[in-house]
């Protein structure tokens, strides 16, 4: 396991359980920062859809809820679950962080660091900020929250690493 990977990040479930993000090795993961009263919420179903679109494929998707913008994640835990799922949502959704500044969890840190990553240097400058991660851990792109999880852009560059072998 190469230490530019995710997979050193522990996360939490909205039940407050640990997990390490090397429970999705070997998958590609398209990680999204979520609020349940922003402008760009659709996307919570649009997320779905992309997700439906691979269903069979090593792909997930993580939603990592957020209030850094503009208090528009006011939910906490089971609130946040419920809104979620009635949503559509059919993928993870963990527990509440910071995803900017000095406070922000660690794997949001390491996003936001390019000689940590190797790959790029990206802060969400708003909720629904996604970044793509191939099968090895590796973050390989990002995408602005007015790219929609169902755009051509995303779903190819899915499809590409999909069909690329993990490189350990």
């Amino acid at each position: 396991m190469s230490d530019n990977s995710i997979y050193r990040f522990n996360i939490q479930t909205l039940n407050g359980e640990e997990i390490s993000l090397s429970a999705y090795k070997d998958k590609v993961l398209l990680i999204v920062n979520t609020a349940s009263q922003c402008g760009f919420t659709p996307q919570l179903k649009e997320l779905a859809t992309l997700k439906d679109h691979f269903k069979d494929m090593d792909f997930e998707i993580l939603a990592f809820p957020s209030n850094d913008f503009g208090g528009q994640e006011p939910l906490e835990g089971a609130a946040i679950a419920t809104f979620c799922e009635n949503a559509g949502a059919n993928y993870p959704v963990f527990d509440k962080i910071r995803v900017r500044g000095p406070y922000a969890h660690p794997l949001y840190q390491f996003f936001a660091n390019k000689k940590e990553n190797g790959a790029l240097k990206s802060v969400p400058r708003w909720n629904f900020h996604k970044f793509l991660v191939d099968r090895s851990g590796h973050v390989t792109d990002f995408y602005y929250p007015f790219t929609k999880p169902t755009s051509s852009k995303i779903r190819k560059k899915i499809e590409r690493l999909l069909l690329a072998a993990p490189s350990h």
